[in-house]
């Protein structure tokens, strides 16, 4: 009987009891539509039936996003998501709507649609502060900037600079900060360096507010590196003698070797200042602040002091490869 009708034959006997993904996928497609259709029924008005049902729609609408993403048609499941969106709002129903658009955005995400996706994830931010809940905004609009962070910079920096300031005007102090310190290292990175300053600042401004006094002297470091890239050796000088006010800061070794560094620079000796931001002090930074230590130098390349014993030849045959193999020993590990 099967041989002459293969399509009667028995799911079990085809597979074996077990469904190719090509089977499974179609199965999920096929799930999609229908709940696609019952949906537009939902929405379907008639003499009896006044108003569209858009909760109900918005339910199918949901469960034919699943099954299409479970087939890895991201084009439909969006399309499906975004359908769903438009019901809830129609329904007044913000939060579940914005949930709706961060995952139509994730969908995107998948499609390698990073731009379109972080478009739709800061809609839903938005309708996250409409329906009151900022905590949930502030996390959609991080999950942006970590989407868009390696294709974007400026973009990255805003999504973080927003959601410091949803979590700030929430007092949520700690996270704000957090968002803050990435905004901040992404700055360096784009070597926008006089809004790092400012970005770096902030964030210390707000260590000192929830008492975090250690990373405050981190910070102060961070700044140091940031004003003498910049070349403004006044503004590094200002910086460390404000942070003295910093309970713990004065006799730290974070002002100590700062002083250091300080001395160094505005001698132009380029040994101490290479010293200083070869101690691991520096070198264990985040990446973005031990690559501005590692490649920091006095202004004309500055002098070496020497030894009065050490003759100037062996001086330059030990010392200069020796910068040059602790150079190479980091360039690109710290990325």
């Amino acid at each position: 009987m099967y041989d002459d009708h293969p399509s009667l034959r028995p799911a079990s006997s085809l597979t074996y009891g077990i469904i190719p993904g090509a089977v499974m996928a179609a199965q999920k497609i096929n799930e999609g539509l229908e709940h696609l259709a019952k949906a537009e029924k939902c929405l379907k008005t008639s003499f009896l039936k006044w108003k569209p049902d858009y909760d109900s729609a918005a339910s199918e609408y949901a469960k034919a996003a699943v099954a299409f993403k479970n087939a890895k048609q991201y084009d439909q499941a969006k399309d499906a998501f975004l359908k769903e969106a438009e019901a809830y709002e129609n329904n007044k129903a913000l939060f579940h709507a914005a949930k709706a658009f961060e995952q139509a955005g994730m969908m995107l995400k998948e499609m390698q649609k990073l731009p379109e996706a972080v478009h739709l994830i800061e809609k839903a931010s938005m309708m996250f502060l409409e329906n009151g809940t900022p905590d949930t905004a502030a996390m959609a609009l991080e999950r942006a900037g970590k989407l868009i962070e390696n294709v974007n910079l400026e973009k990255a920096v805003q999504l973080y600079q927003q959601s410091a300031s949803v979590f700030e005007n929430e007092e949520r102090l700690r996270q704000a900060v957090e968002l803050l310190g990435k905004a901040s290292r992404l700055l360096v990175r784009a070597r926008r360096l006089d809004e790092a300053v400012a970005s770096i600042q902030k964030e210390k401004n707000m260590y000192k507010e929830i008492e975090n006094y250690p990373t405050c002297y981190k910070k102060t470091i961070a700044q140091v590196l940031v004003h003498l890239h910049r070349n403004d050796y006044v503004a590094a000088e200002k910086c460390v003698r404000e942070s003295y006010s910093i309970p713990g800061f004065n006799g730290s070794e974070d002002c100590a070797a700062l002083e250091q560094l300080l001395e160094g620079y505005d001698q132009l000796d380029q040994d101490q200042v290479c010293d200083v931001c070869n101690s691991p002090l520096f070198k264990y930074m985040d990446n973005d602040y031990a690559k501005l230590a590692l490649s920091l130098s006095v202004p004309g390349g500055g002098t070496k002091k020497k030894s009065p014993a050490t003759s100037q030849d062996s001086a330059s045959a030990q010392g200069a490869p020796k910068h040059e193999e602790e150079d190479d020993e980091y360039e690109g590990g710290l990325c």
